[in-house]
């Protein structure tokens, strides 16, 4: 029995991305988003409305399980605070099934990101729990974050800047609505810089100032940064979110009003109110700090350091106010989410294509030659889709990861050319690509390593990298499928035109017709290529590869 499929000419624009598109979804759906953070997990259960699109929060869930408590001998995730993550995680999602969320989408930031066994808690809660945690870098944190407020907020064309000070690590966002100016991520958080500086209850003097000083120097680069984005004459309006600063603004809110606004969202306070709040959290006692309003016991032994890292940035930023948004990461899960389901055609339709344009970003930042890549890219997609259900059940995301690779898999030329797609896999996986979490930036990185050379190895540090057998195997089958794409394009000139394939189900021979774009071009050399290369794509799908020149 005999497999077909048909051919697809490489005049298909390149900046058409609909293959990628997910089946439409019509109907209410609910899902949930969790925030595996330093100090605390949240999630946030939604309804969302395709035929609006919007949103709307059907339930909420925190608890603080202090992550960020390392474990300081090994640098990694103590065996108490994985424990605490773990049931509060089968808590979430047992209050998700029980709402009947369709789907649960876990990110993990900071401290998870940065222990020595970050991957490894991954892997338990896989295992013990069911539930896929998707690690972030901290400019995709950012990225999401600006999401999350986006949706709960209108900012009318005029420059925002958000600060969102979670446990590990602050983010600082400048946008209007539109496509975001800055993002930035700086390793200073509320539970860090208290287990890092702070000793003394209440702080003393020189901790104080010492906390201030550094507070100050790591932000620095960062709110200068941002600030080169505005031009003189712009007017800048800054926005805060997450647990540190709605505690903060319940504080300001019970001494402006005598009680806290039920939502919050809207609320603001001055520089002046900041300041004052910040002296008197340094002279108080832990003790004192729990009888203020919104204060619970996990919050009042790292509010000090929460406030300094806002009042710092508030006069680096020259910010007489700032207004509170209550959305901040989980809201902008789900609207990732939204966005990667086709459900956002409205105002933030830009972000759509951040994956794909943040990919030809980083190609002209290290002076890839698009032309070729193109070319590749588009055989690529043509092998994947020709080989689909015969040799491989791969779907659109992994196709989406494949063409990621095969337009960046010559990047590392611009290191070197010996070992290139070594230096390919560093400038991938290193290049703050955003809208992919980690394991998806692992694998495409893996897969434009193994673009050339040597076959994946358990010996391989980045191919050990990936966190289970099923990337594994994912990264082996498409980089098998780009070695053939990189062969077509043996001469760089575009000698091939088209490609078509054919299954032999009984031989187990894959046929490939190649079309030359120019009469009489024999197409020796990317033949010739393909017969060099079939070897490992042969030996990963188990088949053979019979190619031969397309008769005019």
């Amino acid at each position: 029995m005999t497999g077909t499929t048909s051919t697809r000419e490489l005049s298909t624009p390149f900046t058409d991305f609909s293959a990628f598109a997910p089946p439409e979804i019509t109907g209410d759906r609910i899902l949930a988003a969790i925030d595996v953070g330093t100090n605390s997990i949240h999630m946030v259960v939604v309804k969302i409305q395709p035929d609006l699109p919007a949103f709307t929060i059907v339930d909420r869930e925190k608890e603080t399980v202090r992550l960020g408590d390392f474990n300081e001998a090994t640098g990694g995730l103590s065996e108490a605070a994985m424990e605490r993550a773990i049931k509060a995680l089968k808590r979430c999602c047992a209050i998700a099934s029980g709402l009947k969320a369709e789907d649960i989408v876990a990110v993990a930031t900071s401290a998870v990101r940065e222990a020595s066994n970050g991957n490894e808690f991954v892997e338990r809660v896989y295992r013990e729990v069911g539930l896929a945690i998707n690690l972030i870098s901290g400019n995709e944190e950012a990225r999401r974050i600006y999401l999350g407020v986006l949706s709960g907020m209108e900012f009318d064309g005029q420059p925002h800047a958000i600060i969102d000070i979670g446990g590990g690590s602050t983010e600082l966002i400048l946008g209007t609505g539109e496509p975001h100016r800055f993002l930035s991520s700086t390793k200073v958080g509320a539970v860090r810089l208290t287990a890092q500086m702070v000793s003394t209850d209440p702080i003393s003097d020189p901790e104080f100032a010492a906390l201030r000083a550094y507070v100050r120097g790591m932000l620095e680069s960062n709110t200068t940064g941002l600030k080169a984005h505005l031009t003189a004459a712009e007017p800048m309006q800054l926005t805060g979110t997450s647990g540190t600063i709605e505690c903060l603004a319940a504080q300001v809110a019970t001494e402006r009003l005598g009680l806290v606004p039920d939502p919050l969202n809207g609320f603001q306070m001055s520089y002046e109110e900041i300041s004052s709040l910040v002296e008197k959290l340094r002279q108080s006692t832990a003790d004192e700090r729990l009888e203020m309003p919104e204060m619970s016991p996990r919050r009042a032994e790292i509010i000090v350091a929460g406030a300094v890292i806002l009042h710092e940035a508030m006069g680096l930023l020259k910010a007489d106010s700032i207004t509170i948004c209550e959305r901040a990461l989980r809201e902008g899960v789900v609207v990732d989410w939204m966005l990667s389901h086709g459900l956002i055609e409205d105002r933030m339709q830009f972000q759509k294509s951040v994956r794909q344009r943040n990919v030809l970003k980083t190609a002209k930042k290290y002076k890839v030659h698009l032309g070729r890549s193109q070319r590749v890219a588009r055989f690529a997609m043509d092998l994947f889709d020709q080989t689909r259900d015969s040799l491989h059940t791969w779907g659109n995301l992994e196709k989406e990861l494949l063409w990621a690779a095969a337009i960046l898999h010559n990047s590392g030329h611009f290191v070197s050319h010996s070992s290139h797609h070594k230096h390919s896999y560093y400038l991938i996986r290193h290049g703050e690509l955003l809208g992919y979490t980690e394991t998806e930036l692992e694998v495409i990185a893996n897969i434009a390593r193994y673009h050339r050379k040597s076959a994946p190895k358990k010996k391989h540090q980045n191919y050990s990298n990936l966190p289970t057998r099923c990337y594994q195997q994912m990264a082996t089958h498409l980089s098998a499928l780009l070695r053939l794409a990189v062969a077509l394009d043996r001469r760089g000139i575009g000698a091939v035109k088209s490609i078509h394939c054919n299954f032999d189900t009984d031989a187990h021979v894959l046929h490939m017709e190649v079309k030359a774009a120019q009469p009489g071009d024999d197409c020796a050399s990317e033949l010739w290529s393909l017969d060099y290369k079939k070897e490992y794509f042969e030996q990963v799908f188990e088949v053979k590869l019979a190619a031969r020149l397309a008769t005019q």
